[in-house]
């Protein structure tokens, strides 16, 4: 049986053997805290062990084994990783959602997609940022809906996605200009600078002329938005 220090002992010697073996450990707190610590030395040999771990009965151990598999970001890890989206903890669900994300494998977007439909807010929020994450656009219309929703933080989130993805969103940024949340409407204007398309120029400036001093904060945005893209 190992010790908290004698693991620590085995991830300073970059013992990957060591470590694995202490995955068979009969304590729980021994079995978590050596799937975290596999994920830190970046073990890529741990990669088979940690996915077995994805079944283990104790959640806390499966969702170190999802971290250290989104750290370690191999690809033979995504289609596991896919199946822990329906995991009966939402905590093991969210880390799973950004694991895939960290991994950036086009196979798990649809499946990331289709977690927008989960019932805790946290995995929603994982799932509009991992979106992001993957630049893909199938992820617009989902992340679009994502607009109308009644919480400020996820739209402002599927804001910030939406600038990733880049010049296809250009149209959903504009619409968020006006959102009742000024940081919704920041984060836009912000993405829309960074994009830098030409055709939000007349949003930005329309919504700077008619902003009569309500938010500093949103006005800068603009006034910084409208000098990045006029300069290129």
């Amino acid at each position: 049986m190992s010790s908290i220090s004698d693991l620590e002992k085995m991830r300073d010697k970059k013992d990957v053997n060591g470590l694995i073996n202490a995955l068979n450990d009969n304590d729980k707190r021994i079995r978590e805290k050596t799937a975290y610590l596999l994920g830190d030395i970046d073990a890529k040999e741990a990669v088979e062990p940690l996915i077995n771990l994805l079944n283990d009965e104790y959640w806390p151990i499966r969702k170190a084994a999802v971290v250290s598999l989104g750290t370690i970001e191999d690809k033979n890890a995504v289609e596991p990783l896919i199946s822990v989206l329906k995991d009966e903890h939402w905590h093991v669900r969210e880390t799973a959602v950004w694991a895939l994300g960290a991994i950036g494998d086009r196979r798990a977007v649809e499946p990331i997609i289709n977690a927008l439909n989960d019932g805790s807010l946290n995995v929603k929020c994982e799932v509009v940022d991992a979106l992001g994450n993957l630049g893909d656009d199938r992820a617009l219309e989902p992340l679009k809906e994502i607009l109308k929703e009644n919480d400020y933080i996820l739209r402002s989130c599927a804001v910030l996605s939406l600038g990733k993805i880049g010049d296809t969103s250009v149209e959903y940024l504009i619409s968020s200009i006006e959102d009742e949340s000024y940081l919704v409407r920041v984060n836009a204007v912000n993405a829309l600078g960074t994009i830098g398309d030409k055709k939000a120029l007349p949003y930005l400036k329309g919504a700077l002329e008619s902003s009569n001093g309500e938010s500093h904060e949103f006005e800068s945005a603009l006034k910084r938005a409208i000098n990045k893209i006029t300069s290129k």
